[in-house]
């Protein structure tokens, strides 16, 4: 069943949750339903789970974790959990009561088992289940509309309910490898209801929000399954961008509908017998209060074809012109999922190899997109390709800790290891060892890193200096990879940080903050990519062009504040966003 996205067709469940790979439209589509629903008379709250937030940028007013009235919509009030602002308050809620009565020994031990990134994750969904259970909150409001993480995020946020609930059912020593684990004691009945109303269909509607292109399906696929395995059953589909022309004598155009049309023509099976709503492409990005309307109107096809001279910018073969000059082994591409990062590593390493060069090209992308970036192409002798799996990398993390103590141990000890490694933290301190020994490759050939999105990048890229104790304390000892990683990272000469934005103002605002939190971690990036752009071609489309002239501030932006590290990279009819 197809409908158009449009307020009066939502189902009336108080919980709307809006979910997707980064880059679909989420984000505007959560804001535009929770405005619809506003507008129709309803009280509205929209919600922010997500670490990569941009609901500020879209209604240009500072957001927190408490509700906030947005201006000039009446009915409607938002609020941003931030993540590291939610750890930074439970682990001083956790630390705090025994200052002054404990060692600062032990206040530092307790500080820094309470650093890693788990506690944020911890922190977050302690929040989110706080809010689902908030009965003025639900009491207030006719709905409430959850604009969650990137879908790798939100699969995490969502898992936790279960997962902490299955490992607190089962822990009988009262311990584990987190400190926030005697914090979430307290609230294990509030987790299983938590549960119950995130797969009770009469409360509880999730949208996976997907753009017509082949990765993304991918993706709203693999998380329809996975949350329909865990009980999340009352989903819907929106295909967000969905070109208003069947057809185009523009060539950039018709490759564009053709590509979109075969996707939609082939959806995988899982998702075909979902209920689907179809939101179409614009020509202009859906910007602030009055763009977010524009999703629902009709007939708004601007048959004007717009025209903006491209500006003269390098491609990425400059990358790789200087990476072969410096001699710089370790290459990373970066940046909010959906800008293309994995076709930009893809592309960077081919290149690499076809100029005779070594290459090792992998990624940590739970989602496994580097098998779609390479299903066309010829791999060359000297490019070899892998992907860190997260579930194998933890399995056998598990195996080689229990190999190392099990004769050691007697049997009550043996089962607080077990017990410990069952948490889900585990998976990440085992995804940050391989990506460890991945890099170390550098020291004898290219490696370029697919990392993963944002969220897990700042993640692993923490891990060096969060997740020290923690490793330290499950492992025995660091590893000299591990030890070399930050120090490499840091190192202009031996990494070159590529960050891959999209030109648009959602992107390269994201882009910024990254490039700002890699710098508090003392990573510079080297290059700036402007990915799948519009303007850098010949479009006479009027969609297409439309959006090309909205490209050209964004690019603008970036080149003004990278002049010289600045690569554009058109978009190509047979391209594939990942």
């Amino acid at each position: 069943m197809t409908m158009r996205f449009h307020p009066d067709e939502l189902p009336q469940t108080k919980h709307l949750f809006f979910t997707g790979k980064g880059g679909v439209g989420k984000t505007s589509i959560a804001a535009a339903s929770a405005v619809g629903l506003a507008d129709k008379g309803y009280q509205v709250l929209l919600v922010s789970t997500d670490p990569a937030s941009n609901l500020q940028d879209i209604f240009d007013t500072n957001l927190s974790n408490q509700q906030t009235a947005i201006p000039g919509i009446y009915g409607l009030h938002a609020l941003n959990i931030d993540p590291e602002d939610a750890a930074s308050a439970y682990r001083e809620k956790m630390v705090g009561p025994y200052r002054g009565k404990l060692p600062d020994v032990a206040i530092k031990n307790m500080e820094e088992q309470l650093s890693g990134a788990c506690t944020v994750e911890i922190a977050a969904f302690d929040e989110f289940t706080t809010l689902l259970a908030d009965t003025e909150s639900n009491q207030t409001f006719d709905y409430i509309v959850f604009d969650t993480a990137p879908t790798g995020h939100t699969l995490r946020l969502l898992q936790l309910s279960t997962a902490w609930s299955d490992f607190l059912e089962t822990s009988t020593h009262g311990a584990s490898c987190l400190g926030p684990v005697s914090g979430l004691k307290e609230k294990q009945s509030l987790y299983n209801q938590t549960t119950t109303t995130l797969a009770d269909e009469k409360q509880t509607s999730l949208f996976l929000v997907s753009r017509p292109e082949e990765a993304s399906m991918f993706e709203a696929n693999r998380a329809s399954t996975e949350l329909h395995e865990l009980g999340i059953k009352n989903q819907y589909l929106v295909i967000n961008g969905i070109h208003p022309f069947d057809s185009s004598d523009d060539l950039i155009a018709s490759g564009f509908i053709y590509n979109q049309n075969q996707v939609l023509q082939h959806l995988p099976s899982t998702l075909q017998l979902l209920p689907q709503y179809q939101v179409p492409l614009f020509a202009e990005n859906i910007e602030g209060e009055r763009g977010l309307r524009t999703i629902f109107a009709e007939n708004v096809i601007n048959e004007k074809v717009e025209t903006c001279p491209a500006p003269h910018l390098q491609g990425t073969s400059a990358i790789v012109d200087e990476v072969i000059q410096n001699n710089t082994r370790l290459i990373m591409t970066m940046g909010k999922g959906g800008v293309g990062k994995t076709t930009t590593a893809a592309s960077l390493a081919l290149d690499l190899a076809k100029r005779g060069y070594s290459v090792h090209l992998t990624t940590t992308d739970p989602a496994n997109h580097l098998r779609l970036a390479l299903a066309d192409q010829t791999i060359p002798n000297a490019m070899t390709v892998n992907r860190i799996d997260p579930k194998e990398e933890t399995q056998a993390y598990k195996q080689a800790i229990l190999s190392r103590v099990s004769d050691d141990l007697d049997k009550d000890s043996l089962d607080y290891i077990k017990e410990d490694l069952d948490s889900p933290c585990t998976e990440e301190i085992a995804v940050f060892h391989a990506f460890a020994q991945t890099a170390a490759r550098a020291n004898e050939e290219f490696v370029v890193l697919d990392t993963a999105p944002t969220g897990h990048t700042l993640l692993l890229l923490d891990a060096a200096e969060s997740y020290h104790q923690e490793v330290l304390r499950s492992n025995g000892d660091l590893p000299l990879e591990v030890k070399e990683l930050l120090p490499r990272l840091r190192d202009p000469s031996e990494t070159a940080v590529v960050v891959v934005s999209l030109p648009e103002a959602t992107p390269v605002l994201e882009a910024n903050r990254l490039e700002e939190d890699l710098i508090r971690a003392d990573i510079k990036p080297t290059w700036w990519l402007i990915n799948h752009s519009f303007l850098a071609t010949s479009t006479t489309d009027p969609v297409l062009s439309g959006r090309a002239v909205q490209e050209a501030k964004w690019i603008n932006t970036v080149t003004n504040t990278h002049p010289e590290r600045t690569c554009l990279v058109p978009y190509q009819p047979r391209h594939l966003m990942i």
